[in-house]
Formats: C-alpha cells, structure tokens, sequence
C-alpha cells in the first residue's frame, strides 16, 4: 500500500468532471483505483483555488509573512467593501511591504474571502425582528390546506434598464446573509413599469399594470381590492384571507372600510418582510422571462404588455412549489431570531 497517490494532469481534471457531474468521492476513488482519501483532497484544492492542478512544494517564498496575510483577511473582513488596491496601500502603510494586487487577491482567497455581490434588504429594527420572529412561530406548522385559501399579493416594479449600481464584498463561502455582508437598502430605488399581482396554490389573479405608475390608497381600493381581491375571495369562500404588506396606502382608513364591508379578512403580517412572501421569487421568475425576451421591450407600453403576458405563462407548478417554501422560510426567520433570511 502507497502513501500518497500523483495522479497525471488528465486524470485530476477528468476526476474533478465526474465530481461535478454529480458522482461521489467513493465511486470515483474506485474509477481511479486511489484511496478515498487522494480524491478528497483533490475536490477540497478545487474547491479552494478553482485549480486541479498539482501543487508543488518547492518555489520561490511568498512575499509576505503570515502576519501579513492575517493583517489583510482581518482588514478586509473589518472593510468588506475594501479593494485589493486599498488594501495593498493599507498594508504597505502598517509594514512597509508593498506587494501586487494580485497577491492581495490571493492572499484573501487562501483566507477563504471571495469578491461577491452583497445581498440587498430592507432595513430592520430591534422591533422588526421581534414581530418577524412572532409570527413566524405562529405559522411555521400550518399545513398546505391552512395556505391554500391565503392570496399573496404585493406590487412590483420593472425597469427597462438594469441597475449598475452594483459593488463587490469580501466575503466567506456560505455567509451571504451574515449581517456584516448586507448592504440594506429600501426598496424601489428606480423603476419605470408599477404592477400588482396575487398568488396562491393553484391559482394567480391577472397581473394588474398602474397607468400612472403609483399607488394611493383609493386606486388600491378601486382598481386593485375591488377589481381582483372581492371575485377572488368570493371564488374561495369564507376561509379567504388576503396578505397585503403593511404599506401606507394598503393601511389607509378606506381599505381597513372596504375590507370590513366586504367581509374579507386581511391576514396580520410582519412590516419590513418581503423575504418571508413567496411572491417575491415569483416576480423575480417574471423579470428572468421579461429579461430572456429578444430582442428585449423598448418602451414602457411594450414592457408592460411583455410582463402581463409572461405573468400568465408562468407555470403554476413554479407557483405553487415557491408558495410551498413558506414553512421553511418560517424555520429560517426562526432560526436567525427574526433577522434577513437566505429568501
């Protein structure tokens, strides 16, 4: 028995196709004729550094100690929006020691830091939090026959540009929704096309565009509550219950009247939550078709005609297993104490 396998160039990277592939470290230890052990660390400096190839010992020394490579990680885990150029600047000022940008970069990747995107979410409080975490305890054990008779409802809005404004994060591999790599922001910072719809198993109402692009409190009443929620409550029955978030105009005096004179009974729900609503992955189902168009809507008659049409061609399937994600939504907002979930 050997201690240590070489595996040839060709055969590490056509090993790394077959773990991607989908099949397990034991079966392709058993194509190779290795120990478990070869294709483990194999896997684990893929996973590391993106390579399959073999690493040598011998080189040339690293230009920085491991104090420096400490100083960096801890710099730029307290700095998550530093660049590699800050960072190289930072550390020639604390040593002396100037290096490249490149190996700033690898430097943080050996510390397990990646460049990625932030997640974006709404600002929460002390309070915010508290209520989430409330009312996720409550519904975390309703069934499917407890949501099927709730419509999940919310306004949406699509640009005919993407937004730019995008950075990039240092950041640990499965840590996206650790609150130091959440940039919050509120939402609706630009768009151009205003919509509302309404889902729930095994149904949606007609995705509804805003003419003006706003909405108060009477045009939810009149063009919204009236038009789509009052045939959609009556198709359901008594066991209707409608999820609106807590914006102003679905508070106003003249919604709380209509609601109450209809008899359709609004269900209680956490402000600052769109993660914890499944309506939100399904506009985000919507944009991706939108977006797939070619060539992609012009102007803002041809988006909105885009999105009603896609809206209606989405399958109900994809409602319905998104609306089925609630329960584990709960067990997540449980789970962080009522803090952003991974949704």
């Amino acid at each position: 028995m050997t201690s240590r396998h070489h595996l040839p160039e060709e055969l590490r990277w056509r090993a790394i196709g077959r773990l991607e592939a989908g099949q397990s470290q034991s079966e392709v230890a058993r194509w190779l004729n290795v120990s478990p052990s070869v294709v483990h660390r194999l896997w684990r400096q893929f996973q590391t550094t993106d390579s399959a190839s073999r690493r040598f010992s011998q080189g040339r020394p690293t230009v920085t100690t491991s104090a420096d490579d400490r100083y960096l990680t801890l710099s730029a885990r307290r700095n998550r929006t530093a660049t590699p150029t800050h960072l190289r600047s930072s550390l020639a000022a604390a040593t002396g020691r100037l290096v490249s940008t490149s190996t700033v970069r690898r430097r943080l990747h050996e510390g397990g830091l990646y460049a990625r995107r932030p997640a974006i979410c709404v600002p929460l409080t002390s309070r915010h939090r508290r209520d989430r975490l409330q009312w996720a305890r409550q519904h975390v054990h309703w069934t499917s026959d407890q949501w099927r008779p709730v419509l999940f409802t919310d306004e949406s809005r699509f640009s005919l540009e993407s937004d730019s404004r995008r950075y990039l994060i240092w950041r640990e591999p499965g840590t996206r929704y650790h609150p130091s790599n959440i940039r919050e922001r509120d939402a609706y910072g630009r768009g151009s096309v205003c919509v509302w719809g309404g889902i729930s198993l095994g149904g949606r109402t007609d995705l509804h565009v805003f003419p003006r692009g706003t909405v108060n409190a009477q045009v939810y009443r009149d063009n919204i509550l009236d038009a789509y929620v009052r045939p959609y409550a009556g198709a359901i029955g008594d066991c209707f219950l409608l999820q609106d978030d807590n914006a102003r105009p679905h508070r106003a005096r003249i919604v709380d009247d209509y609601l109450q004179q209809e008899t359709i009974t609004r269900m209680e729900w956490p402000a600052r939550s769109p993660d914890l609503n499944p309506i939100e992955h399904v506009w985000d189902a919507l944009g991706r078709r939108v977006s797939a168009i070619n060539p992609p809507p012009q102007t803002l008659a041809a988006l909105a005609s885009a999105l009603q049409e896609q809206w209606l061609s989405l399958p109900i399937e994809l409602i319905d297993r998104i609306i089925e994600s609630i329960t584990h939504r709960c067990l997540c907002c449980i789970a962080s104490r009522g803090n952003h979930i991974p949704y």
